[in-house]
């Protein structure tokens, strides 16, 4: 795994773990809720990670868009099929979300390149 990689997983760990310690029980419900919706069911997780690609790009958090593409990637979605996905979110999203587009190409090289 790319030290890239291997950086944002442990911090998303880390501070997840502190967040979750809090006991907060609005927070934990959201996180679980977050966990349910992306496990598989009428929708494959595939096509789950894909649309959560999209919601990412567009709403322009880098954080979600790396998650989603390294979930992608361990589903098996393809570079095509992502850019392709990326394509749309950047159609709907509008050039504002370009740069977020150049993160997220930098990022599936990364994942692609382990």
């Amino acid at each position: 795994m790319s030290q890239k990689v291997q950086e944002f997983n442990e911090y998303r760990s880390k501070m997840n773990e502190k967040i979750l310690s809090n006991d907060n029980k609005i927070i934990k419900r959201i996180f679980n809720l977050d966990t349910n919706a992306f496990k598989e069911g009428h929708l494959p997780v595939k096509t789950k990670e894909l649309l959560g690609l999209v919601a990412s790009a567009v709403l322009r958090c880098d954080d979600c868009i790396a998650y989603h593409l390294e979930t992608a990637h361990k589903s098996g979605v393809t570079k095509e099929e992502v850019m392709e996905t990326l394509s749309i979110a950047t159609l709907v999203g509008g050039t504002i979300v370009i740069p977020h587009l150049r993160k997220a190409y930098e990022y599936w090289e990364v994942l692609e390149s382990n």
